[in-house]
Parts: C-alpha cells; structure tokens; sequence
C-alpha cells in the first residue's frame, strides 16, 4: 500500500523534478580553473532554494571550505534535519558542479539548454549529477506527500560544488562539519545502472590517479632539418615513453600496479562495443573479462597533450612536450602506490636521457562496499519495489575518491552507492543526456528506502 501511494506521488510529482532538473542544467556550473566561478555560486543558491522550499529541513546554507591557506573551494549546500524518537539519520549526497561542455559542434542541441528527445533529458549534468541532487529532492517530497509530517528520520543532504574537479576542499569541509554530516547511512547517487530496466548497487570503485608529465630534451627549439636524425625532440621521447605503458594487447604494463579477482555477472563484448562507440574494425584492449578490465583492472590514459599544433606547426624540434595522465587503480591498491608504480616505470623508461617532470599530482583510493550491512539489504529491497526487479550489484571504473574520506571519517556508516546513469548517459561526454524512465524510479527508490528508515528504530 505505501509503495504505491509513493509511485503515485513521485508520478504526480514528476514534471516539477524535470522542471527543477532543467532549470538547473541551464546553468554552467563548471567547477575546472578558467571558467566562471559565478554560475557555480548560482547553481548552489538555486540548490539551497529548492531545498529549502521543502520546508522539511531545520538549517539549509552554502557552505565553502578552504582548498589551502589562500584558496576556498566552490561553494556546497548542507541541509540538515535530527533524528527524533530514536531513528536513524541518513546523509544524502550528490553533486551540482558538471563538467566541461566540450567542443559545442558535436552537440545536437546546446549543452546547457536542456532538450527533450523521446524518452531522455539532454544536457550538460543532466545525468551527471544534476539528476542525483533533483532525485533526493523529488523523493523527500514524495515522502512528505505520503507520510506528512510524522518523519522522524534524521536527513542530512550534502550536495557538493567540486566534484567534478577532484573534491580538492572535501576533507576540510568534513572537518568544518563532522557533527552535522554524522549519520547512519550515506547515500552517494553519482553512480550508473545496468540498463535502462533494471538497478544497480555499485560496490567496488577504482581509484585514480592524475597528473601532468613533462618531457624535455632540448633546452629550445631547434631546426628539424639541420639537426634531426641526430638530437632527439620531446614529440619522440614522449611518444616513445607512453608507448611503454601498455603491452601489445593494450594491457598496462606497469609493474606493481594489482588487479583484483572477483565473481562477475555475464558482459557480451558486444555491449562494449556498443556502449563505449568503437568504430568498425577496431577491437577492445587488454585481457580476461570485459568487466574485469573495466572494474578491477589498472587503467591508463592520456587525456590531454600541449604541444604545437598542427596549424602552428614549424619545422624545429620540440624542446619540451606535456601529456595529462589519468590512471585508475584497482580496488584493493591504494593511490599512493599506484602512482610509485607509474612514476618508477615512467623514470626508468625515459627514452634518450630525457627529463621527466611531475606535476599536479591528485591522487584518490578506491572503494569496496561492505555489502553485510542491514542498509544494503534495505536498499536492495528498495530497488526492487522500485524498479520491478532485483538489482545487481556492480562495479564501476569511473572514480570517486572521496567516499574513502567519507568512511575514514564515519567508519560506522553504511555506504551505498546508487544512481541515474544508464550505459547511454554519455557522462563527460557531448550530448549527455538523463533517461527519464530511470529518473522515476530511481526518485521512488529513494522515497521506499526513506520511508523503511523512518519507520527503523
């Protein structure tokens, strides 16, 4: 009876949550250096609005914590509600920063002008995470819709500016605010599903580590003709370099860095190909199970390289070359280690004498849920009710290095990972867009499991 009475409410609630979803898409909330800082003030006063319009919340505020001595990181909202007669308090998170929009021509409506087209929502942070914030939003709704005001459940909602720019104030903000972030069960909705018809509750979660690599050999340019063949450029050193990263396969070959075993559901590699775009003819990389390589294995890529471009292209030799690595570690490495592993092979492979340089290191570990707990249990049984069938559990090969913080900080809390992605949100990518099937029953999810906390002593 009460789960259809929350359909029923998150049904007729629905078309509000897309409106507050678009509206907040509008907004180019880019977290990264180099873009207006501004809209992502904007997007956590529209956050800290709409939450506050629930009139449910005992303190809603934006909130910044510093990144270092001189730097504050972008602003988060924190809303908070005690506990009463002895229930449980839960910590709902996502994140209102969106990545860059990317090159705008391989967008087929604007990036941040959110377009419905059949059954998705397209936009820039449509998917990632904008929806996660509207879902705890639309839920809490729900709830009140059904229950009124006999909650007793403690909710606490977190929604971070940053995210999408490596987390870089979230330890101090936990620090600033330990006491009301404290709670029983986390909530973490940045994460995807099996398909469009059916959940999942990730469990394990690579870690990753980035940073920007310097190549040199020369002390400046020179002329190619009059000296190639002889000194070496960067170009070739650093192409030279990355290619000792990964095998024949396309498997790392980076000593040290660890995969991990574990049981894993049926993956046609045909879905690869469908989900991750390959052209005709190319072939995917490295070995064993597909889900393996994506969930428990080391990933390396390069993500960006500064040197001439083809237009400014002169014929000298370049003196110095910069590539962005990202790697993602398997669970059950730390980040740390990772990125010794990577650095000693990159040093003792460095072609021609050249000259290595580190810099911007982040690094952020990995994550395996502890899946005992009676919150996974009540979780499960809430997808299921929601979506009309049992949920699996998976891994994820994206990172999110602040949920180790997160159970550093609060080792009793029970974390579980959901969200509203499907294999074909195009997250980060141009023309991300949100299932809206998938928004409904991931916002009726949340609602069932609040509504089974609230009536847990």
């Amino acid at each position: 009876m009460v789960v259809s009475q929350l359909a029923n409410a998150v049904q007729t609630g629905l078309p509000v949550a897309i409106a507050d979803l678009g509206r907040l898409v509008r907004i180019p909330s880019v977290s990264w250096d180099g873009f207006d800082s501004s809209q992502v003030e904007k997007s956590a006063e529209v956050v800290c609005e709409l939450l506050a319009s629930l009139e449910f919340f005992e303190s809603v505020a934006v909130s910044r914590a510093p990144i270092d001595s001189e730097r504050l990181g972008q602003p988060a909202v924190l809303a908070t509600r005690a506990a009463r007669n002895g229930r449980p308090t839960i910590l709902l998170y996502a994140h209102h920063d969106v990545q860059p929009p990317g090159d705008p021509e391989q967008w087929e409506s604007g990036p941040f002008e959110p377009t419905v087209r059949g059954d998705r929502l397209y936009g820039r942070g449509a998917a990632d995470d904008k929806a996660g914030v509207l879902v705890h939003i639309a839920a809490i709704r729900a709830l009140r819709r059904v229950v009124g005001g006999d909650i007793d459940l403690g909710v606490v909602v977190f929604i971070e500016g940053e995210e999408e720019f490596g987390s870089r104030s979230f330890g101090a903000f936990l620090a600033q605010h330990r006491s009301e972030l404290a709670a029983d069960v986390i909530v973490i909705a940045d994460s995807d599903n099996w398909n469009v018809s059916t959940p999942s509750l990730t469990v394990g979660l690579r870690g990753n580590v980035t940073f920007k690599l310097r190549v040199s050999t020369l002390d400046h340019a020179v002329h190619s003709g009059m000296f190639g063949g002889a000194a070496p450029d960067a170009m070739l050193a650093t192409i030279a370099l990355l290619a000792t990263l990964h095998d024949a396969d396309g498997a790392v070959a980076v000593a040290g860095l660890h995969s991990r075993e574990a049981t894993l559901p049926d993956y046609e590699e045909a879905r690869l190909f469908e989900a991750a775009a390959l052209l005709e003819g190319v072939v995917p990389i490295g070995r064993g199970h597909i889900l393996s390589r994506l969930w428990n294995q080391p990933a390396i890529t390069i993500t960006g390289i500064d040197a001439p471009t083809v237009v400014n292209a002169s014929n000298a030799l370049a003196p110095s070359v910069t590539v962005k690595v990202s790697a993602r570690v398997a669970p059950e490495q730390s980040a740390a280690d990772a990125f010794t592993a990577i650095e000693s092979h990159l040093r003792e492979h460095a072609p021609f004498g050249a000259h290595l340089e580190f810099i911007d290191i982040d690094r952020g570990d990995p994550f395996l849920v502890d899946t005992t707990g009676w919150a996974v249990t009540a979780a499960k049984d809430a997808m299921a009710a929601g979506w009309g069938v049992e949920p699996i559990e998976t891994g994820i090969g994206g990172s999110i290095p602040f949920i180790s913080q997160l159970a550093g900080d609060f080792p009793r809390a029970q974390i579980l990972i959901t969200g509203v992605e499907d294999p074909d949100s195009r997250a980060h990518s141009p023309n991300e867009s949100l299932h809206l099937g998938v928004f409904r029953r991931a916002i009726l999810t949340e609602a069932i499991l609040l509504e089974k906390l609230n009536r847990r002593a």
